[in-house]
């Protein structure tokens, strides 16, 4: 495993990646309403992303063909935007990533369409907190399964599972670096935590089982039961005194 240490400079430039991502999350934000197609979300997101100087990460990556990846309703992660037109009462999980001047962003988070049920907006709260919760775990000497101990102990409190066939990353001058980050496990496992180390947190959680499947076009996930899942990701800095959001809303 070869963990990349990053800079205060390099981590400045991996902040203002992650500005553009946040920059673009906002405007998905502000157009996000009943009618509207995940084709549309796309487009948008892509403009906000050249037009501010920077690069969609996720298109071409690997072969995926958009800059957005969307998951509604029992969708997990990594869906392809197309023609499906939102309705209220959906919910729908939106991911992007952005590169500038070699270095890169990535963030998520999923969003309620017009009105959604207690159920569902209970599920994205506790995803959300959840987030937090790993976040808060990260300091130097701390253990990278900190992080992923405290993620799945706040979901199961919550009556939910985290999904464990995907996991957050480091990120850098790579959209996905080592090491990977668990959503699950015991505390006091794994690398130690250094200053310098840049990861994006993403722990996507169920209502359901944890387990899932990948559809026909080889991209997107779901819940296998089809139940509701929800997905937040923050990149984020290990720094002296703690951590450091770099993609903060």
């Amino acid at each position: 495993m070869a963990i990349n240490y990053r800079s205060e400079e390099e981590i400045e430039k991996i902040r203002k990646a992650n500005a553009i991502v946040v920059a673009a999350h906002k405007r998905l934000e502000e157009i996000l309403k009943p009618g509207i197609s995940t084709k549309q979300l796309d487009r948008e997101a892509e403009t906000v992303i050249l037009d501010l100087g920077g690069r969609p990460s996720f298109k071409g990556y690997r072969g995926f063909p958009n800059t957005l990846c969307v998951a509604l309703n029992n969708q997990v992660v990594h869906g392809i935007p197309d023609k499906t037109v939102l309705k209220s009462g959906d919910i729908i999980g939106l991911d992007l990533g952005a590169e500038r001047e070699g270095y890169y962003g990535d963030a998520a988070q999923t969003l309620p369409v017009g009105e959604i049920n207690e159920e569902a907006l209970k599920l994205i709260e506790v995803t959300k907190e959840a987030l937090m919760k790993g976040i808060e775990k990260m300091k130097p000497k701390a253990h990278l399964s900190d992080i992923s101990h405290a993620i799945q102990q706040f979901a199961e409190e919550n009556g939910y599972q985290v999904v464990r066939a995907f996991v957050g990353h480091g990120i850098g001058s790579k959209p996905h670096e080592d090491p990977q980050v668990p959503n699950f496990g015991p505390p006091g496992r794994g690398p130690v935590l250094r200053e310098g180390m840049v990861l994006a947190i993403e722990p996507m959680v169920n209502i359901g089982g944890s387990d899932v499947e990948v559809l026909d076009d080889q991209w997107t996930v779901r819940t296998a039961d089809g139940t509701l899942s929800a997905h937040f990701e923050h990149s984020v800095a290990v720094v002296e005194d703690g951590f450091s959001i770099l993609s903060e809303f």
